[in-house]
């Protein structure tokens, strides 16, 4: 589909209603690895933003989530998404470094898990890197997922060309990954007769930032040479984007409309936006790796049978996304860190009331990264980098954590504040 097709559909989803939910919809979680807030155009941080009509169209129609945490880097994310666990319960801290690491293990309860135990159907097609070593091929079989199509590692070195992992066998795939990979979920939702979930984790924008086919994005006056990338990435990172919203409007657009009214779309981000191509509002506190906000609040978008279009000021963690799966799938999630924020989805309220990051390592991580927590409730959030002070910043007035207020002297109620952020974390962590 060119970019006018891919426009109008757009238009046509945007008029689809808001419908009951049904007994068993089906469930999309679409997850663009490094895709940060200053780059989607619902969110209005950043400057210069990137044309994907189809996430706008999601935006419209469905609930924008303002608060939204992830992990500060893509397989701790993954992990609490799978899980419904923190990090610091399942050992998974830091993205998995491509000489292996801790990984997840497969004595975990993941989502697939649990959806074994209703009608649903479910694959995984794109990106894992959750495994602890490449070798380990039949991992996303041991966490339950029927069918894996994708890749293990961090990224791919070549857009073009990469290496395809298929229920444990391998084989190269000479076609742009996006496209690939959106093929491979065209085709397996045209298979399923029963409900089905299905975890669609793209590779774009990740880096290489390599051109896309022309036919994907708007900007025609990237060369494609290795120099240009390097000296000014940043529309590249922005076509990759592009690339990703046409192909996963050809995704949405090949459900016939009884199918796409019963599909429950979920849109996120895994973290920040890497460094070099991210907004300069977060050049201060860091994106892409960092426990501020600018590596963790990231895009989140859920469309479908029974949500009202809105925005939610409600604090997700990633965590949560388990239990909203479980909760459309009509399971109840026991994990212990997951929070099921379908009720929002009418207006209502979750019982979250923190939102925590986290990113820890037994071996030294890359770039600015540094190790550490952080926890945040409606207004107030604390931050705690392994070895420095603690800092405390007032999101309502400073978004952006320029300003620490325990830089200065800190008044009683910053004391009170942090006392009362420092419990909560203990209990967190029991």
């Amino acid at each position: 589909m060119n970019l006018k097709a891919n426009l109008a559909a757009a238009i046509v989803l945007a008029t689809l209603p808001a419908a009951k939910v049904a007994a068993s919809p089906n469930i999309l979680l679409v997850i663009a690895d490094d895709m940060g807030l200053d780059a989607s155009p619902c969110h209005a941080v950043g400057d210069n933003k990137v044309t994907m009509p189809n996430l706008v169209s999601l935006c419209e129609q469905g609930m924008v989530f303002d608060n939204a945490y992830s992990a500060p880097v893509c397989s701790p994310t993954r992990a609490s998404i799978l899980t419904g666990k923190h990090g610091f319960r399942t050992g998974v801290g830091a993205a998995i470094p491509r000489s292996g690491g801790n990984g997840l293990s497969s004595n975990e309860v993941s989502i697939f898990d649990r959806l074994k135990e209703t009608s649903y159907s479910s694959a995984v097609i794109g990106k894992w890197h959750v495994a602890g070593s490449d070798d380990d091929l039949d991992h996303p079989m041991t966490l339950g997922v029927e069918e894996f199509y994708g890749f293990f590692k961090g990224g791919t070195p070549d857009y073009f060309k990469w290496r395809r992992v298929h229920n444990g066998k391998t084989a190269i795939v000479n076609r742009y990954t996006t496209t690939a990979l959106t093929d491979r979920a065209v085709e397996w939702v045209s298979e399923q007769r029963s409900p089905w979930f299905l975890w669609l984790a793209y590779n774009a924008p990740h880096t290489p930032f390599h051109l896309p086919p022309e036919n994907l994005h708007t900007n025609d006056s990237l060369s494609g040479e290795d120099s240009d990338i390097r000296s000014n990435p940043r529309p590249y990172y922005f076509a990759a984007l592009e690339a990703l919203d046409t192909e996963m409007g050809r995704l949405l657009d090949s459900l016939d409309a009884a199918t796409r009214r019963n599909t429950v779309v979920m849109f996120m981000g895994d973290n920040g936006t890497p460094g070099r191509v991210a907004s300069n509002i977060f050049r201060q506190r860091g994106a892409k790796g960092s426990i501020f906000n600018g590596g963790s609040n990231v895009p989140l978008v859920v469309q479908g049978p029974g949500v009202m279009a809105g925005r939610s000021e409600a604090l997700i963690n990633t965590t949560d996304l388990h239990a909203t799966i479980a909760a459309i799938a009509g399971i109840t999630s026991n994990a212990p860190d997951a929070f099921d924020f379908s009720p929002t989805f009418q207006g209502a309220e979750t019982s979250r009331k923190h939102a925590y990051v986290e990113h820890f390592s037994d071996k030294p991580v890359r770039g600015r990264s540094p190790l550490g927590w952080s926890i945040r409730d409606d207004q107030y959030k604390l931050v705690a980098i392994d070895n420095a002070e603690l800092m405390l910043f007032d999101l309502a007035k400073d978004p952006f954590e320029k300003v620490d207020l325990l830089e200065e002297d800190p008044t009683d109620a910053t004391k009170a504040k942090v006392t009362e952020l420092s419990l909560a974390y203990e209990k967190l962590k029991q």
